[in-house]
């Protein structure tokens, strides 16, 4: 219902954007942000129709994804911006062999949870993310790095509360960076999708 509400007022502000770059002179600084405004309109949509798209939950070869390619559709996304964006993955040695790449089947919570998490780690990294990928027969571990400043202690020490952000900017237009303000929800949401799915979430 949300997906079908935010669709008219979202191709609204497409339409606008486009508008808007037509009637820039060519060369006008302004152009980089209208741009970016159509692109972020078009990736809204883009979140918006896969909320929507009911459909595909009834073909069950499409619900199952091998673990290492869910990760990389959470990338593939990313991988426009200056950060590098690095996947390892390890299967661990059991006794009776190591264990086959695990088969999931979708699940929105999870894709959020950790796509979450990844989209973080590539805004504050200062060139580098690295996604670990680890299975056993019985276990699967994702560990997300980034080489970005960290988190100052007394933020750090309240993680996974709602309303915590270090985003600059908090509760203006936009911030001073140039990155997307946050409310402080985002990690609150993603750590709360990601336990209620049956994972363990810890930071360091």
């Amino acid at each position: 219902a949300a997906a079908h509400e935010l669709g008219t007022p979202l191709a609204t502000i497409a339409l606008v954007a486009k508008e808007l770059k037509r009637e820039l002179p060519q060369q006008d600084p302004r152009t980089d942000d209208v741009d970016l405004l159509i692109s972020q309109a078009s990736r809204c949509r883009e979140i918006l129709a896969r909320l929507a798209n009911h459909d595909a939950e009834a073909d069950d070869v499409y619900q199952r994804t091998k673990l290492l390619v869910m990760i990389e559709d959470l990338i593939t996304p990313l991988r426009s911006s200056d950060i590098i964006i690095a996947v390892t993955s390890t299967a661990d040695d059991q006794d009776e062999g190591v264990a086959a790449e695990p088969v999931l089947r979708r699940n929105p919570a999870i894709t959020y949870g950790l796509g979450n998490l990844i989209e973080n780690a590539v805004d504050f990294a200062g060139s580098r993310v690295e996604i670990d990928a680890r299975w056993t027969a019985s276990a699967v571990s994702v560990t997300v790095r980034d080489d970005g400043p960290g988190f100052h202690q007394d933020v750090f020490d309240r993680l996974g509360d709602p309303f915590v952000t270090t985003r600059p900017g908090y509760g203006d237009e936009h911030g001073s960076d140039g990155r997307h303000d946050g409310m402080g929800l985002g990690f609150f949401i993603a750590k709360t999708l990601l336990e209620r799915s049956g994972a363990t979430v810890a930071l360091a």
